[in-house]
């Protein structure tokens, strides 16, 4: 009816784009969250419908730093083009990667139970080497370049391999801290190593100043832009197998590293 009489004034509009799941670069189609994909749904939360603010509900242990560096930027361009407030919600966890996107919001709303931090890069894998020699296996490694074998697993760890790797994750640790600085600036409690991997819980977040305050995405929209707000809900489509229930080989690989994700934080 508002379309009728285009004189009546219409209900804000807060479109609420859902970031779910485990943060993933690549090709992998459906294979959690990475720019590519979210890229139409942020276009369309900051230009369809004249909204008052764009809310994220994010429910992410991390992934990929460099997709969550390219979605949290994509968030803050639109934003500070349209100059629209952006707020985010946490449900069970914004940790590493899922923590970058939420600092693409100008607040942070936790629950009690909510999971925030985890700023810090991690290398995870294993070493077998005595495993070829106890089978009687030899191992053949030829290269071009003195660094392409680098922490091969089956040979012993040489430390100019770990301060290689080293060298590596710094700058991306670096980049993950001046993002957190740059977003909550003088509200985090300097007096706190904010940046050494842990996981604050709730209200522990907030005091830390990693977030803003205890808050559900509805009731919390409501307080701020009235009871007759429009929440419209947007997401990334499901691939057509995976809404049938069928997963592919690499969608049950992904599948399984992002189990693994969560199971670093008991989820």
């Amino acid at each position: 009816m508002l379309g009728l009489f285009p004189f009546l004034k219409k209900p804000p509009l807060v479109p609420v784009i859902r970031l779910q799941g485990m943060i993933a670069g690549g090709g992998r189609l459906g294979a959690g969250l990475n720019d590519a994909a979210l890229a139409p749904v942020i276009e369309r939360a900051f230009t369809r419908g004249r909204p008052v603010a764009v809310a994220l509900v994010i429910n992410s242990p991390g992934g990929s730093p460099v997709q969550s560096s390219l979605i949290a930027a994509r968030i803050r361009r639109l934003a500070d083009e349209k100059q629209l407030p952006v707020h985010a919600f946490v449900e069970d966890a914004a940790a590493s990667g899922g923590y970058w996107l939420a600092t693409a919001a100008n607040d942070i709303w936790v629950d009690p139970s909510s999971l925030v931090g985890s700023i810090g890069v991690i290398s995870a894998g294993f070493g077998f080497p005595d495993l070829l020699a106890r089978h009687g296996v030899e191992r053949r490694v030829h290269t071009a370049g003195t660094s392409k074998s680098f922490l091969d697993p089956f040979r012993p760890e040489k430390p100019e391999d770990v301060a290689r790797l080293h060298a590596m994750l710094d700058p991306i640790h670096s980049a993950f801290k001046a993002q957190v600085q740059a977003r909550r600036g003088s509200r985090l409690d300097g007096a706190r190593d904010l940046f050494n991997g842990d996981v604050w819980v709730g209200q522990g977040a907030v005091d830390a100043g990693l977030a803003d305050g205890i808050g559900h995405v509805e009731p919390r929209l409501k307080a701020l832009y009235g009871d007759k707000v429009r929440i419209v809900p947007l997401g990334v489509r499901k691939p057509w197998f995976r809404r049938l229930g069928i997963q592919l080989a690499g969608q049950a690989l992904a599948a399984a590293e992002e189990r693994a994700l969560w199971a670093r934080f008991g989820l």
